[in-house]
């Protein structure tokens, strides 16, 4: 579990990120854990987007996203949703 100093540390390191991963009108798939879970294995904080045509909410979104990649929720604002895994090189230097 992240501790609030971890989140807001992780938030600063997200604030620049673009968001590598958009959900659009198919919503969630395994096509799309799939390549979320490899994005957060390479670079452990991923930005994702939902767009306007997305049939799900964010926060569904981003939980249904963490539980099926194991990652962590960090931040969710606007139609955007941050997640953290440590990686086997836990680039990020988080003990968590």
């Amino acid at each position: 579990m992240l501790s609030n100093q971890d989140k807001k540390y992780l938030r600063t390191k997200a604030h620049d990120l673009q968001a590598l991963i958009q959900i659009g009108k198919t919503g969630l798939s395994a096509n799309l854990y799939q390549t979320l879970d490899d994005a957060i294995e390479a670079h452990e904080l991923v930005k994702v987007s939902l767009l306007k045509t997305t049939p799900i909410d964010v926060r569904e979104a981003a939980i249904e996203c963490a539980a099926a990649t194991h990652a962590q929720v960090v931040h969710i604002v606007g139609r955007t949703f941050i997640l953290y895994r440590r990686s086997k090189e836990n680039k990020m230097g988080l003990k968590a």
